[in-house]
C-alpha cells in the first residue's frame, strides 16, 4: 500500500528538518573557547594584546617535529587569537587563506633561534623525502598582495604573529611568521621601513614554538649552537621537517561571565534556557499532532498512489525550504 509509506515519509521530513536547519548553521563561529582553558602562552609584558578579547577569532595550527638529533617526533598544537578590531584586513586575509586549506601540508621554512619562526608558503612542501621541495619555497605566495596595516595596541611581544613581506611594505601575501621571543625591533616605530603588521598571539603552545626555534637548521646545524654555518641565513630547518598538517579555524573567545558570576547568564540565562526548553516541547508536540493528523486523513479517506519520482520531488522541494 502507498499510503502507509507515504506518511512514514512526511513524518520522517517533518522530524528531521530542524535538524537539517541546525546543521546548516552549525560553524566554528559559534563555538566558544573559554580563555581560562588556556596554558602554556607567552610571556606577558603589559600589551593590550595579553588580555583575549571576547568575539575575537581562533585558530588551531597543528604541527609535528622533531626537537634535535636523537630526538623522537613531537605533535602538538600552537592556539592562536586573531584580532580583527585592530587588524581588519589582515585578519580577514589569514581567515580567508585558513579556510581555503592553502597552509595544509606546508612546512615551517625559516627558523631563528631567538627570532621567529616563518611559515605561510604554499610552494613550501616535501617533493619525496624532506628536504626536497620546489624551487619556489620561501619566496612564494598566491600573488594577491596586503596593504601594510598597523595598530597602535599591536606590536612585536613574545608569541605575536605578523605577516612576512619583501621590500615593499605593501608585499605581504601568505607567508606570516610567530615571534619566538619580543621582537619589537620590527615594529614600525622601530624602524625607517614601516615596519611589519601583526595580527594576533599565541595563547596556547609556546612551548612548541619555543622547541622549534631550536631544532637543527642550516645556519645552526646542532641545534645548540657550538657551530654555526656563516655560509647559510636562510634557517632552513635540516635535516628535518617541521610539518603543519593543519591550520583550521577552531572558534571564538567566550564572553567572560556576568557580574553575578553566573556562567550561564543569571536570571535572564534562566528564562532563555525555559523559554527554549518550552519551544522545542511546543515543536515535538506540533510535529506528533501532525503525524497523527496525517495518518487519520489516510485511514478515513486514503490518499492517492505516489510514484517513487513524486516522492523524490516532495522530499527535494522540503528540503529547499530548509536552506
Amino acid at each position: 500500500m502507498a499510503e502507509p509509506r507515504v506518511a512514514v515519509l512526511l513524518a520522517l521530513l517533518i522530524l528531521a528538518a530542524p535538524s537539517i536547519a541546525a546543521q546548516d548553521n552549525e560553524d566554528w563561529t559559534s563555538n566558544e573557547i573559554d580563555p581560562a582553558t588556556w596554558e602554556d602562552g607567552p610571556e606577558l609584558e603589559g600589551s593590550p594584546m595579553d588580555i583575549p578579547q571576547p568575539g575575537d577569532p581562533v585558530l588551531a595550527i597543528n604541527v609535528s617535529y622533531t626537537p634535535g638529533h636523537f630526538s623522537s617526533v613531537v605533535e602538538g598544537e600552537i592556539i592562536i587569537e586573531l584580532f580583527p578590531l585592530w587588524a581588519p584586513m589582515t585578519t580577514a586575509n589569514m581567515i580567508m587563506h585558513v579556510e581555503s586549506g592553502i597552509y595544509d601540508g606546508i612546512f615551517f621554512h625559516r627558523v631563528i633561534d631567538d627570532f621567529v619562526i616563518q611559515g605561510g608558503d604554499p610552494t613550501c612542501t616535501t617533493i619525496g623525502i624532506y628536504p626536497a621541495t620546489t624551487l619556489t619555497c620561501g619566496n612564494g605566495g598566491d600573488g594577491h598582495t596586503l596593504e601594510m596595516e598597523h595598530n597602535e595596541n599591536l606590536s612585536h611581544v613574545d608569541g605575536a604573529i605578523g605577516m612576512a613581506r619583501g621590500p615593499d611594505p605593501d608585499s605581504a601575501d601568505t607567508q606570516w611568521y610567530i615571534a619566538e621571543t619580543e621582537a619589537h625591533n620590527l615594529d614600525p616605530e622601530n624602524r625607517d621601513d614601516e615596519g611589519y603588521a601583526t595580527f594576533g598571539v599565541v595563547r596556547m603552545g609556546m612551548s612548541h614554538v619555543r622547541a622549534i626555534a631550536l631544532v637543527p637548521t642550516t645556519d645552526d646545524p646542532t641545534g645548540s649552537e657550538p657551530i654555526t654555518n656563516p655560509a647559510s641565513s636562510a634557517g632552513r630547518p635540516i635535516p628535518y621537517e617541521v610539518h603543519i598538517s593543519k591550520i583550521e579555524m577552531i572558534g571564538v573567545v567566550a564572553s567572560p561571565p556576568d557580574e553575578s558570576g553566573d556562567e550561564d547568564g543569571g536570571f535572564g540565562g534562566i528564562i532563555l534556557a525555559i523559554g527554549g526548553g518550552l519551544f522545542t516541547i511546543a515543536l515535538w508536540l506540533w510535529s506528533f499532532a501532525l503525524i497523527g493528523g496525517i495518518v487519520w486523513a489516510i485511514r478515513e479517506d486514503g490518499l492517492p498512489f505516489l510514484s517513487d519520482k513524486e516522492i523524490e520531488e516532495a522530499v527535494d522541494a522540503l528540503l529547499e525550504l530548509d536552506t
